[in-house]
């Protein structure tokens, strides 16, 4: 007996849509979206069957998007917290009274708010989003890259390798963004009342900022003669330093870079190893009816849960968090460097020895818990969105 004419119709019409001529039937599995709530109504040939491969132009370029977009929804999401942890960490006059105390972030935040409205508690967040597009984007990007050929394969899937991975992406981003990272600290840092300050204005102000050398003392001697050659000596010596030293331009705006790196190889190697490792164990078969969302192709992972997804991503966050701080306060300090103390640059050692003598060890912790409350769900919205946008966009593999 011949078929029946709508499913002859459905056959030749499926085959040719999709390659053109018939080779073969069309084995229908499953009947066909019969509500407008089902995925294939909704969103029909919405992915390849194929994952896109990862070092195609097409998956460059969204993941860096995908990226782009996560980064700028998470930091909207914390910007007054992150306003208020850099002003901790910098040990900013009017606000160190206010550190070491949980409930001094929301006093802090109180009083940004008297003074300022709530455009102060986003002071410095264009500078923020100006720079944490690329920097997101090409972190997000260069991740997947470095990824995709340090582990070509599941059998070369490793801890290491993942950190490894996921610490070039984070060094590889700071390089390219870090005088905006530099410029967003400075406009946050500002709290002067009646002043607005702008992002030329800060921009101008970083570039002509001098260092100061501190001159040599000879109050050891007790010769007038011999005192007055020996500063004349210790002048001459210091304008040679002078000239030496790259007093302005574009230098001032990597003050703290060297901390950066630094602090970004714990920061996004255990970031990416913590939350890929978390999302591992919440896809596996034991958890995955509970965690994760049912399959759309047989070609592609499943989803988490939106639940499941912001924990991976707090808990990365969590632990990133805790592994980098001490290397965060001593950068903020360097990039704060010309607008505290007599303007002298201390290196990344002095400003460690710096803050040991200030409060000792705690110091290198002041504003742990603010960054506990800012990080955890600011790198959980980051992975969520970056996960989901990578999903809509088609290059999820």
């Amino acid at each position: 007996m011949g078929l029946p004419l709508e499913v002859a119709i459905l056959v030749v019409f499926s085959s040719e849509s999709s390659r053109g001529i018939l080779h073969k039937p069309l084995l229908i599995e499953k009947d066909p979206a019969i509500c407008s709530t089902d995925d294939d109504a909704i969103l029909p040939n919405r992915r390849s069957e194929k994952p896109t491969d990862k070092k195609s132009w097409e998956y460059i370029v969204k993941s860096g998007v995908a990226g782009g977009l996560a980064g700028c929804a998470a930091k909207t999401f914390v910007a007054p917290l992150d306003r208020v942890k850099i002003l901790f960490q910098t040990s900013n006059p009017q606000f160190a009274k206010y550190s070491g105390h949980w409930t001094g972030v929301l006093v802090a935040m109180k009083s940004i708010y008297v003074e300022d409205g709530v455009r102060g508690l986003f002071r410095g967040h264009s500078a923020t989003l100006l720079r944490i597009y690329p920097y997101a984007g090409i972190k997000f990007l260069a991740y997947e890259q470095i990824r995709a050929r340090v582990i070509p394969t599941a059998a070369d899937e490793t801890h290491i390798r993942r950190f490894l991975s996921g610490s070039l992406a984070g060094c590889a981003s700071v390089f390219f963004t870090y005088p905006l990272e530099v410029i967003r600290v400075r406009l946050a840092f500002e709290t002067k009342k009646g002043t607005r300050t702008t992002l030329g204005s800060i921009c101008q102000k970083i570039y002509r900022e001098r260092p100061r050398i501190a001159l040599p003392t000879a109050h050891h001697l007790d010769t007038s003669s011999v005192k007055r050659a020996a500063v004349t000596a210790a002048e001459t010596t210091a304008a040679t330093l002078a000239r030496a030293t790259p007093s302005t331009g574009l230098v001032n705006f990597y003050r703290g870079f060297t901390a950066t790196l630094w602090g970004m190889i714990p920061y996004a190697g255990a970031s990416f190893l913590v939350h890929d490792h978390m999302k591992d164990m919440l896809r596996h078969p034991s958890l995955a009816e509970r965690t994760a969302l049912p399959p759309t192709s047989p070609t592609e992972p499943r989803q988490l849960k939106a639940w499941a997804q912001l924990t991976a991503g707090g808990v990365a966050g969590f632990v990133s968090q805790t592994v980098s701080y001490p290397l965060e306060v001593v950068r903020r300090r360097m990039q704060v460097g010309g607008v505290v103390g007599d303007g002298h640059r201390l290196s990344m050692r002095e400003v460690s020895k710096l803050v040991w003598k200030e409060r000792g060890f705690r110091g290198f912790f002041v504003g742990l818990g603010i960054g506990y409350v800012k990080v955890v769900p600011m790198v959980a919205v980051s992975f969520f969105v970056y996960e989901r946008a990578k999903f809509w966009l088609g290059i999820y593999g």
